[in-house]
């Protein structure tokens, strides 16, 4: 069975699923592996301007598979870190969060651009309970998204957090009722609809700058802004705006 699949449910948009229902979308090497060449290769494709991560509507990934991790020595931990190619990923990554995401799914799902959650969905870090300091970002990612007291609550409680608590500290951009899927879905397809290089540089500005200095980050910022007036996109949003029309964007 093919442990991720991927999807074109609409133009210039890629779902990628996590698929392997029989063990919650646990994340064994296997997964890492597909995952990091997937998202390395929509990363390049000019077909793609937005992707949606998800699992099913039951779960989005349960965490690290432990059968696989059981007896493990440290020189056998795999070099290559899990979702790499997902933070790299140059086009904008929106999870669609069902059900659980715990340990390495909640990390997958922190790594995206925007998070989308089911009402139902439950976030956390529990690997303390099995003696595992996170191995997928967790540690860096969670203080930067909701702050590093309510970081360490979850890491060192093992806590798990509701859609609705996640919203109100900052981990997830929007709750729905019912599967997210479709919500994720069609704000993919709004971002896809939007400039591509634009998009593009946002995103990269953005993400940069949570580890720059505030004045190197506008710094990077006014350069990303005075790039853009060379771009035909930028020339026909302001004359399609002007002239009242649907703009039609081209990449360039």
């Amino acid at each position: 069975m093919t442990v991720v699949l991927l999807e074109r449910p609409s133009d210039h948009v890629a779902l990628v699923r996590l698929n392997r229902p029989e063990a919650r979308n646990a994340l064994n090497a296997e997964v890492h592996a597909v995952l990091n060449a997937i998202f390395a290769r929509l990363s390049e494709d000019a077909g793609v301007r937005c992707i949606v991560l998800t699992g099913n509507e039951k779960v989005f990934a349960a965490g690290a598979d432990l059968n696989e991790m059981r007896g493990m020595t440290p020189e056998q931990v795999p070099d290559d870190r899990a979702g790499v190619e997902l933070t790299r990923c140059r086009k904008p990554v929106i999870a669609a969060v069902n059900g659980f995401a715990l340990g390495g799914g909640c990390e997958y799902a922190m790594k995206c651009d925007i998070v989308v959650a089911s009402s139902a969905a439950k976030f956390g870090q529990p690997e303390v309970r099995l003696g595992i300091v996170p191995g997928a970002g967790a540690t860096q990612l969670l203080p930067r998204a909701i702050g590093l007291h309510n970081a360490l609550y979850m890491m060192l409680t093992a806590s798990l957090v509701s859609a609705a608590d996640a919203h109100r500290l900052g981990l997830v951009s929007e709750v729905v009722d019912g599967n997210c899927e479709p919500r994720a879905l069609e704000l993919a397809a709004l971002i896809a609809a939007m400039p591509p290089l634009t998009v593009a540089m946002i995103k990269e500005v953005a993400r940069a700058g949570t580890a720059l200095p505030f004045d190197e980050g506008l710094r990077r910022e006014a350069e990303a802004h005075r790039a853009m007036f060379a771009t035909h996109d930028l020339q026909e949003g302001i004359a399609a705006f002007l002239e009242k029309r649907p703009p039609r964007f081209e990449g360039h």
